[in-house]
């Protein structure tokens, strides 16, 4: 265990206090069914407990659908059936206006010769026309890549071998009454492709229906801020969660903890709204559990705050904001 997890929120104010309790295997047979939306309607696959280990079986974001370089998502794919989640996973305990905290552990690629998807997809990406963005101008063409990755890298190209730094794009607690699809993130987590999101870090998410109905998956092998084609590396994966529950932390939108930073997620268009959202949710945690004056958080974050793109392809843009914990520290 990493020794900063012995500081982090989740084991200072956490239901099981940084015990570890037993380990529950999700695989793709237990899973059965893959879900599409994130809501308080779908039938749980597994019930845990505050401190449980998690170790699940995600499926890559296209399902497997995608198999060779010639399999286009066009022709593949129907569309909104893509980014499976496994889950709902319930939580005892929870409740709402508890927080759900979701610490990654570790992050494999599944099967014998893993290789990691990206593509470029019809109406869908950072750079061309999309259903949101709408023009008369031609979508642009439609490519599939197949990439050979492993725990040291992400091998690109012959020339260009990329850092295999993983991270879940799709971590979710239910919405009270909303099912809310796979591909979209919002206030209860969902689609957020934030590169931060990976093994190491704490994912802070609102509860918002009795026993939290947690859905992950969607791994990425590796992806640069924005995810800009509008695919990561795309992969199938093992990926093992500790989860606890802070009782009476109440959140309006996902925050974030790693050894060095605390963060706040915002979702929506446009960007620059996403970015206020998450700014303004990062002032009003400074002031609220680290003692700063509301206007003084405001003024020094613009000096030292740093911003993180999750995605701008997305139905909803993703923007994380944060600040060093070295500035967190208490006066002495």
């Amino acid at each position: 265990m990493q020794q900063w997890l012995g500081q982090s929120i989740m084991n200072a104010r956490g239901v099981a206090g940084g015990n570890v309790g037993d380990t529950h295997e999700l695989t793709e047979a237990r899973q059965g069914t893959f879900h599409f939306t994130m809501g308080p309607y779908s039938e749980p696959v597994l019930t845990i407990r505050p401190g449980d280990r998690v170790v699940v079986e995600t499926r890559d974001a296209f399902g497997g659908a995608v198999k060779t370089e010639q399999d286009l998502p066009s022709k593949v794919l129907r569309m909104p059936f893509a980014n499976p989640q496994n889950g709902p996973i319930m939580v005892e305990g929870a409740e709402p206006g508890d927080a759900l905290a979701v610490y990654i552990e570790s992050m494999k690629p599944r099967g014998t010769n893993p290789r990691g998807t990206c593509a470029m997809i019809p109406l869908f990406g950072g750079l061309t026309s999309t259903a949101l963005t709408a023009t008369l101008n031609e979508p642009l063409p439609e490519r599939v890549r197949k990439i050979d990755i492993d725990e040291k890298g992400v091998y690109w190209s012959k020339r260009v071998t990329l850092p295999y730094r993983p991270h879940i794009g799709t971590l979710s607690t239910s919405p009270e009454i909303d099912s809310i699809n796979s591909l979209t993130p919002d206030n209860h987590g969902g689609n957020m492709d934030l590169p931060d999101m990976g093994p190491g870090s704490i994912t802070y998410l609102p509860v918002r229906t009795q026993g939290a109905r947690l859905f992950i998956g969607d791994a990425h092998a590796c992806q640069g801020d924005g995810e800009i084609c509008g695919t990561a590396v795309e992969y199938a994966s093992i990926t093992t969660i500790r989860v606890d529950v802070i009782k009476g932390w109440t959140l309006d939108w996902p925050r974030l903890e790693t050894e060095r930073s605390i963060m706040a997620i915002g979702s929506t268009r446009p960007l620059e709204d996403a970015t206020r959202i998450a700014y303004a949710e990062l002032v009003k945690w400074m002031e609220a559990d680290y003692g700063f004056d509301r206007w003084d958080a405001y003024m020094m974050l613009s000096q030292c705050g740093i911003v993180r793109l999750g995605n701008v392809v997305d139905p909803k843009y993703t923007v994380g904001a944060g600040i060093d914990k070295k500035y967190l520290a208490p006066a002495t």
